[in-house]
C-alpha cells in the first residue's frame, strides 16, 4: 500500500509540471482536492436530500428561481461571448488550435473566461439542491446527476493543463446551449401567463442533441491529423460528447416519441438540461 500511494504521489508530481502556470494562486487553481470534495458532497446530498424532505413540505422557491436563472443568464451569456471575442471569432481554426500559453491579452483572456466556466458549473449544482428542496425527486435522474458530477472535477484538469484552443470549442457551444436553457426557465418562473411564449421548449433537447453531434465531429477529426494538443484530452471530449449524444437522444425519443403522462388537467414541461424537466415547473395544458 505504502509503494502504491508512493507511485501515485510521484505520479501526481510529475503531471503537476506540465500545469499551466498562469493559473498559480488563483482560486480552487492550486489542486483538484476542493473540486472533488465538492462533488462527493454532492451525491451525498442526492442521496440523503429525498429523505430529508421525505416528511416536510415543498419549500417555495418561485423569487429565488427567478433570481437565479436570470443569473445565470447573464454569466452564460459572458461565457459564450467571451469564448467567442477570446478564439473562435478571434483567429481560432476550427482544425488544429494549440493552446496559447503565453501571457497576450487575448491568451489571458481565454484563461479567464476558461476559469468562469468552470466555476459555473459549481453554480450548477444548485439545479440538483433546488429540485430536491420543492421536492421534484423523479428530475434527479441518472442523466442529471451524471451530468452535473463529473463536469467540475473534469474541468479542473482542463483550466489546469488546457485552458484555450481546441477544447474550447464544446463549451462555447455548451455556453450557448445554456444561455437558451436558464433564459427558458427564467421566463417559465414569471408564472403561467408566460406559456405562450415557451413553444419552443421542445427543440432545447433537440439543439442539445446537435451540441454533442458537433463537438464528437470536431473532436474526431484530431485523430487524423497532427496537432499539437494533448490527445487524452481530446479522446476525453469526444468520448464525453458520445456518451451524452446517446443518453440525450434516448431521452428525446422516450419524452417526445411517446405520450406524455397527465396528472389533473397539467402536464410537466419536458424540456430537458442534462436530462430533467425545467426547473420542476409546471404549466398548464394548452
Amino acid at each position: 500500500m505504502a509503494h502504491l500511494l508512493t507511485s501515485v504521489q510521484n505520479m501526481y508530481g510529475e503531471l503537476m509540471l506540465k500545469a499551466d502556470p498562469r493559473v498559480d494562486g488563483w482560486f480552487m487553481m492550486s489542486t483538484p482536492l476542493p473540486s472533488l470534495v465538492i462533488c462527493l458532497l454532492y451525491l451525498a446530498i442526492v442521496k440523503l436530500g429525498p429523505t430529508i424532505m421525505a416528511d416536510r413540505k415543498p419549500i417555495d422557491l418561485k423569487k429565488i428561481l427567478l433570481v437565479y436563472n436570470l443569473g445565470m443568464v447573464g454569466l452564460s451569456t459572458y461565457c459564450f461571448l467571451e469564448f467567442n471575442f477570446a478564439g473562435w471569432l478571434a483567429g481560432y481554426s476550427l482544425g488544429c488550435q494549440p493552446v496559447d500559453y503565453s501571457r497576450s491579452p487575448q491568451a489571458l483572456r481565454m484563461l479567464n473566461v476558461c476559469w468562469w466556466f468552470y466555476i459555473s458549473k459549481f453554480i450548477e449544482l444548485l439545479d440538483t439542491i433546488f429540485f430536491i428542496m420543492r421536492k421534484k425527486f423523479n428530475q434527479v435522474s441518472f442523466l442529471h446527476v451524471f451530468h452535473h458530477s463529473i463536469m467540475p472535477f473534469s474541468w479542473w484538469f482542463g483550466v489546469k493543463f488546457v485552458a484555450g484552443g481546441f477544447g474550447t470549442f464544446h463549451s462555447m457551444l455548451n455556453s450557448f446551449i445554456h444561455l437558451v436553457m436558464y433564459t427558458y426557465y427564467g421566463l417559465a418562473a414569471l408564472g403561467p401567463q408566460y406559456q405562450k411564449y415557451l413553444w419552443w421548449k421542445k427543440y432545447m433537447t433537440s439543439m442539445q442533441i446537435t451540441q454533442f453531434i458537433l463537438v464528437t465531429i470536431h473532436s474526431v477529426q484530431l485523430l487524423f491529423i497532427d496537432c499539437d494538443y494533448p490527445k487524452f484530452f481530446v479522446y476525453l471530449i469526444g468520448l464525453y460528447a458520445v456518451v451524452f449524444m446517446v443518453m440525450f437522444a434516448n431521452f428525446y425519443v422516450q419524452t417526445y416519441k411517446k405520450s406524455k403522462p397527465k396528472s389533473n388537467g397539467t402536464v410537466t414541461n419536458g424540456t430537458v438540461t442534462n436530462g430533467n424537466v425545467a426547473n420542476g415547473i409546471k404549466h398548464k395544458q394548452s
